[in-house]
């Protein structure tokens, strides 16, 4: 079940790419490089070599030349940086003019603060980008395009990795159904968050 809603995930990633625009196309902190799936001209990469990943790469310093990346995409990267501003600093100059950061993270709701804790690193994108202006000094000269919050219900209860699925794979449908009921009390349920930064 977990490929199933990945790949809603991907499309919900997938869709934000900007492709009006020449440059690269990049995820830091690939892990599995199951985005290539989806984005196939996407350049994978990690902080460790691997045979699916196309190259290493480091967030707070990248090999990519100025102004080179059009769309810079992390997936439950954001909350591992433990230097996000200097992290944003390279991305700011590694991205085209107009270009995007994507980032999908976990979100901090009445679930998410069950789920993730209010204070873990997990929330570190949420409390940033929902409450921008006290951030603004972090976040410089981005624009923030969109903040999006998803119930991801259907995550929370497949248990992950490691924890145990609570629900058979049949009522995934139904469950992504409830979803999207969910999603207009974000502050109730929502567990994932979608953000998009403009330079």
């Amino acid at each position: 079940i977990l490929q199933t809603i990945y790949n809603d995930f991907y499309a919900l990633i997938g869709a934000q790419v900007d492709r009006s625009q020449e440059g690269l196309i990049v995820e830091l902190g690939s892990g599995i490089g199951n985005l290539k799936q989806h984005i196939s001209e996407c350049i994978c990469t990690d902080v460790f070599p691997n045979p699916w990943i196309d190259q290493v790469e480091n967030a707070y310093r990248m090999s990519f030349a100025d102004e080179s990346v059009s769309n810079l995409i992390l997936f439950d990267v954001f909350h591992h940086l433990e230097y996000p501003k200097a992290a944003l600093n390279e991305f700011r100059r590694v991205l085209k003019p107009h270009g995007r950061v994507i980032l999908f993270e976990p979100c901090i709701s009445a679930l998410g603060w069950i789920v993730y804790g209010y204070y873990a690193a997990q929330g570190n994108a949420c409390r940033i980008f929902r409450h921008s202006r006290k951030y603004r000094d972090l976040i410089g000269d981005f624009s923030i395009t969109k903040v999006r919050r998803y119930a991801a219900l259907a995550y929370v209860m497949s248990g992950g990795y490691s924890g145990r699925q609570l629900y058979p794979d049949r009522l995934y449908p139904f469950i992504k159904s409830c979803e999207r009921g969910l999603n207009h009390l974000p502050s109730l349920f929502a567990t994932r968050l979608l953000v998009v930064l403009t330079k």
